[in-house]
């Protein structure tokens, strides 16, 4: 790695961590030394980019240092393309298309030597098998979550039995096979995955949900802890 593209990667480490990162967590990063990385960091204070922090204790970004955005790595353009790709290949009426729009957008903004990272990538995603077949659109699935409002779903279950279920809708989860939408479900009061192809009907609420975002998305993440232990002990 070039000195110089080492420098910006040791800047995007601490830009994303808001924790103190160690010189030898820079340095098992980067594959480089740890002196190097020490080398590095007081090269970088010396240019005044706002780190601080010290040999041994670890090294913070000031939160209002500003980068342009699209200085972007090889890599992390692979990365890009990689992930657009599976959202293109997901079928998703709102996000493919802007899937698209959006690696035009960094291809015109980007250097002309990294362009062919976007116009011919190195990796590819593998196309989804079947199409997935949807009622209810998911942008309005989207648009409740944004809003913190309230759904009412009529959904059809795996055996045919249909139920009408009061949701508060917390994540719209995507795989190769099938969408789901992660929410609390007043009826069973309790969290609830809801397949979006078994969906027959949403109704957006004008009733907001009672409870903050991240509160629901800590006691979802512990509740799936607790349900994949369980389903561990029982094989």
């Amino acid at each position: 790695m070039r000195r110089a593209d080492r420098l910006f990667q040791i800047i995007q480490i601490l830009r994303r961590s808001t924790l103190p990162v160690t010189g030898a967590a820079l340095a098992a990063e980067l594959e480089v030394s740890t002196r190097t990385v020490y080398r590095d960091v007081a090269d970088l204070m010396a240019q005044r980019v706002p780190i601080t922090g010290e040999a041994g204790l670890g090294y913070l970004m000031s939160a209002d240092y500003d980068m342009p955005p699209l200085m972007l790595t090889p890599a992390e353009l692979e990365a890009i393309v990689l992930g657009t790709q599976w959202v293109v290949g997901r079928g998703d009426p709102l996000l493919s298309p802007a899937a698209r729009d959006v690696l035009v957008k960094i291809a015109t903004a980007v250097p002309t030597h990294l362009r062919p990272f976007i116009a011919e990538p190195s990796t590819s995603t593998e196309p989804p098998l079947t199409p997935i077949r949807e009622v209810v659109a998911t942008a309005s699935l989207r648009d409740a979550i944004r809003r913190r409002l309230k759904l009412r779903l009529l959904y059809c279950a795996e055996h045919g039995d249909r139920s009408e279920r009061t949701v508060w809708p917390i994540v719209l989860g995507y795989s190769d096979t099938r969408r789901i939408l992660i929410a609390w479900c007043e009826q069973r009061q309790a969290f609830r995955h809801f397949r979006t192809d078994r969906m027959e009907a949403a109704e957006l609420l004008e009733e907001p949900i009672g409870e903050p975002r991240g509160q629901l998305l800590r006691r979802w993440e512990a509740w799936r802890s607790v349900d994949l232990a369980e389903r561990g002990r029982n094989g």
